[in-house]
């Protein structure tokens, strides 16, 4: 954890008492009065600033896009590649990370403030790491509104944080219409990851006839397309609440019917993933 000092004395200006000599996250993101006689003092020791932890956001709204797939391919890839992160589920009943990489993540409940600053307060304590957050279905209203009523966005940078949103999309127009949604309530605050997942074909025309791909890519949006698992592998997958290295590493014996060349797919599949992935800014 980051050393964060304080005098004693004077803190009424930062809304902190004498017995808390670590700024809460509120505090953290409300700007100090010019006037204010600590208002310096809460600066992180060494060079803290000078290292920007990312706060990856995979969601998209619709349900059956695949966003928990995406979550659990990207921790997949964070783990292959060395890559230290924290994982947050979103879903209260059907968490796949903490389902399939259960050592890596921890639940969070979306509709309290005080969860969700965990995400916040956690990558500001461990810069070196990624934050990964899997956002179930409905789950994008009550995280603007948090986003809103903290400040997250405006402070971002002071705080050194990033925010990356990895819009899930299937081909059809629901997925367009919620991408004109999400880039017109955040226009150029968010670092947008566009997620083309093949769950229903390879044909993207009404995203690409929409203008809200060219829109995105105005905003540097970075663009990821994933290639569909041969369905009955990810069944057998999902069934053994098996992670993807054990998929793709583990004998028939031990992964409940996962053949030979079931685990060549999957070790196919991981691969065309990791290429699109290597592009995505993680």
């Amino acid at each position: 954890m980051q050393s964060f000092h304080a005098a004693p004395g004077k803190f009424s200006c930062l809304g902190l008492g004498p017995k808390n000599n670590l700024p809460s996250l509120a505090s953290m993101l409300r700007p100090a009065p010019k006037n204010c006689p600590t208002r310096n003092l809460y600066q992180p020791a060494n060079n803290w600033k000078n290292i920007m932890s990312k706060i990856h956001l995979i969601g998209g709204e619709k349900g059956g896009v695949g966003k928990s797939v995406v979550a659990r391919v990207v921790a997949q890839y964070l783990i292959d590649k060395n890559i230290p992160f924290l994982g947050f589920d979103t879903d209260r009943s059907h968490g796949s990370l903490l389902r399939f990489y259960t050592d890596y993540a921890s639940p969070v409940i979306v509709d309290r403030y005080e969860s969700l600053d965990t995400i916040v307060e956690s990558a500001t304590e461990n810069p070196d790491k990624r934050m990964l957050v899997d956002l179930a279905a409905q789950t994008h209203e009550p995280l603007v509104k948090w986003m809103d009523d903290s400040g997250v966005l405006e402070t971002a940078e002071e705080l050194g944080l990033s925010f990356h949103y990895w819009h899930v999309m299937d081909s059809g127009k629901d997925s367009v219409d919620l991408l004109r949604k999400l880039l017109d309530r955040f226009g150029a605050r968010l670092n947008y990851v566009l997620v083309l997942n093949q769950l229903r074909g390879e044909n993207f025309d009404i995203l690409e006839k929409s203008g809200e791909k060219e829109r995105a890519a105005a905003l540097n949006a970075r663009f990821v397309s994933l290639k569909r698992l041969h369905e009955p592998v990810i069944n057998k997958i999902d069934a053994g609440s098996t992670s993807f290295w054990a998929a793709k590493n583990r004998s028939e014996t031990e992964i409940k019917g996962l053949g030979l060349l079931e685990r060549q797919r999957v070790k196919v599949w991981l691969r065309n993933a990791y290429e699109e992935l290597d592009h995505a800014g993680l």
